[in-house]
């Protein structure tokens, strides 16, 4: 059975940092890639941020470029999501995905996904 479990949210002032890991079991995901969407309260989910298998590639949403980085260690099966200049607009769930076949921003290309974990950017 394939899980995805997210941690590392919480409650953080603008301007304050976060680190979410997403921890990854079941079957490896090291040929795949790997992203984070969020869900603010009443919106669609979103994409956030996109690694290819190698982590030699990356794809980020505008709102998050420049602030958010993305990563991934394959040997621990989990990808990271390095969250610098929170504002409160970046307040959502948010989900980890994998098992993407190629670099994608659309939520349809993966196949598994987490709980998500709450962050909340207090103004």
């Amino acid at each position: 059975q394939v899980q995805l479990v997210e941690s590392g949210g919480g409650l953080v002032p603008a301007g304050g940092s976060l680190r979410l890991s997403c921890a990854a079991s079941g079957r490896t995901f090291s040929s795949s890639s790997m992203g984070w969407f969020r869900q603010a309260p009443g919106k669609e989910r979103e994409f956030v941020a996109a690694v290819t298998w190698g982590g030699g590639s990356t794809d980020y949403a505008d709102s998050v470029k420049g602030r958010f980085t993305i990563s991934r260690d394959n040997a621990k099966n989990t990808v990271y999501l390095r969250m610098n200049s929170l504002k409160p607009e970046d307040t959502a769930v948010y989900y980890c995905a994998a098992g993407a076949l190629r670099l994608s921003a659309l939520h349809y290309d993966y196949s598994y996904w987490g709980q998500g974990t709450q962050v909340t950017v207090s103004s």
